[in-house]
């Protein structure tokens, strides 16, 4: 059996959807499953000139072979759901278990309507704040208790023992960043959970014991989307000038740019238990690296930096990314196996 979590190790956006696909075609798992808030967090997978922005639905969907399922510990917005699945062309292959919370449109009025949280802390006015404290209130629904859902309905847990015990592959795909996780974040500026590797396990009922690999991803030039303590942003005037342009999946912000944070990274690494590394973005450290699959061919200012990265992390570094790209993507990781 191999049970593997990808989570984000800066502020989210550090492309954890793509390094999910990738390893889903090449781990080739039976089930896909998806930790953290809800539909607050955006995953964008490119393939090919095709490319797919995903709320609700696991970014690994792009393997066709493997089960989409959403952990009990993930809130359900049921129309977001039901477009994703249309869109993709998915039906048959995406299960939500049961317990799940649910968010309604009185949770999303609540969250856009609260000054403190849509202007202090920048909230995707997605309703996850507001559903998840009734959640600890205990008032909030369940996805059994939607019939719009009954199709989709699942013991996610059972499914993913049943699978490990039957030596099969399972991702764990988790959302948003470490940076904005409730307990370990840049609070109050963070989202309404803790977003680390241990809370996915959580989400998705997989104990401890049967995780083998934590691939944390990181981003060379990290992000930040809404408000919040950057330790290493540079003036929107230097990005720019840089060529380095983003915008947020969901809220479509322009996102804040800044440089490598060693500190940040390691520490992140530590309460993650990362056991292997992702860089996405090493194109942007040098534009000559763009499209590459073979490391021997990376530049040395690019292996420079990917050293300092991997001295600062504490774990090898074993997926890069040289593109947005599905393929473009060095995998070394059968080097530390």
């Amino acid at each position: 059996m191999s049970c593997t979590i990808i989570v984000g190790g800066f502020f989210g956006d550090e492309g954890k959807g793509k390094v999910v696909a990738h390893i889903a075609h090449a781990d080739e798992p039976v089930i896909i499953s998806r930790g953290g808030v809800g539909p607050n967090a955006g995953h964008t997978v490119k393939v090919g000139e095709k490319e797919y922005g995903v709320r609700m639905v696991p970014s690994g969907f792009v393997y066709p072979k493997a089960k989409l399922c959403i952990g009990s510990g993930v809130l359900v917005n049921p129309k977001v759901l039901e477009d994703e699945v249309n869109r993709l062309g998915v039906r048959g292959r995406v299960f939500v278990d049961k317990r799940c919370g649910i968010i309604t449109e009185d949770h999303i009025a609540r969250d856009k309507g609260n000054d403190y949280l849509s202007k202090k802390i920048g909230s995707t006015g997605s309703g996850c704040g507001p559903a998840n404290a009734d959640r600890v209130m205990r008032i909030s629904p369940q996805a059994k208790d939607v019939p719009e859902l009954k199709e989709y309905l699942m013991d996610v847990p059972k499914a993913i023992d049943d699978a490990l015990k039957d030596g099969k592959e399972v991702l764990l795909e988790g959302t948003q960043g470490f940076g904005i996780s409730l307990y370990y974040g840049t609070y109050p500026f963070v989202t309404s959970k803790d977003t680390s590797a241990s809370q996915i396990a959580a989400d998705n009922g997989v104990g401890p014991t049967k995780i083998d690999d934590v691939i944390v991803v990181f981003k060379a030039y990290p992000t930040r989307v809404g408000e919040g303590p950057f330790s290493t942003e540079m003036t929107s005037e230097k990005s720019d000038a840089m060529g380095i342009q983003e915008f947020g999946t969901v809220t479509h912000r322009k996102r804040r740019i800044g440089g490598w944070d060693g500190d940040m990274a390691r520490y992140s690494a530590m309460i993650n238990g990362c056991t292997q590394a992702a860089i996405t973005g090493i194109d942007r450290v040098d534009p000559d690296c763009y499209g590459i699959s073979d490391y021997g061919k990376l530049t040395k200012k690019a292996k420079d930096f990917l050293k300092t990265a991997e001295d600062d992390i504490g774990c090898p570094i074993t997926l890069i990314s040289t593109g947005p790209e599905l393929t473009q993507i060095i995998d070394i990781r059968k080097e530390y196996q």
